[in-house]
């Protein structure tokens, strides 16, 4: 298995786990949040998808599709504090965008080549392309430990 590979397995093992914990909540499940300190599955779900696309934009440019138009300003910072459903994508867009970005995201890594995944990125939390490409997978896991918490609440099975 080359590095491509194992980065690949790595973002299809998040994206198995990811969508199965959102796959039974509705868009009033996404906008629950596992403590009042936290932040709602819906903005988690919009902030993994917009970080995403910035991450892989600035490593492989040109490579993903653009959000729709006013994606990424309902998934700031400032933005998480709302609890108002309109002022967020639903469910259906969070994840028809998700799965455009996972697949650009995907094309790209298959077309970078070994020593470009050593070329730095000049960011702390991701110093190579390599590991700009591998924080897609464990971005959305460090989430998901967030959306089990949610599951639990609302009395759905634990699923691993």
């Amino acid at each position: 298995m080359d590095s491509r590979a194992a980065i690949k397995v790595s973002i299809d093992t998040a994206d198995f786990v990811a969508m199965g914990y959102v796959a039974d909540l509705t868009d009033q499940d996404l906008m629950r949040r596992p403590h009042p300190g936290c932040n709602h599955i819906n903005w988690q779900i919009g902030h993994l998808v917009t970080a995403e696309n910035q991450m892989i934009e600035k490593v492989a440019p040109g490579t993903t599709p653009a959000l729709p138009a006013g994606f990424a300003d309902k998934y700031t910072k400032e933005a998480a504090t709302s609890d108002d459903p309109a002022k967020f994508a639903t469910k259906d867009e969070l994840l028809r965008v998700a799965k455009q970005q996972r697949t650009a995201t995907l094309a790209a890594l298959s077309k970078v080549s070994d020593a470009d995944l050593d070329k730095p990125t000049g960011l702390d939390y991701a110093p190579t392309v390599g590991a700009i490409f591998a924080l897609q997978g464990s971005h959305w896991l460090m989430h998901c430990g967030q959306w089990v918490i949610v599951r639990r609440s609302l009395g759905k099975p634990a699923l691993f």
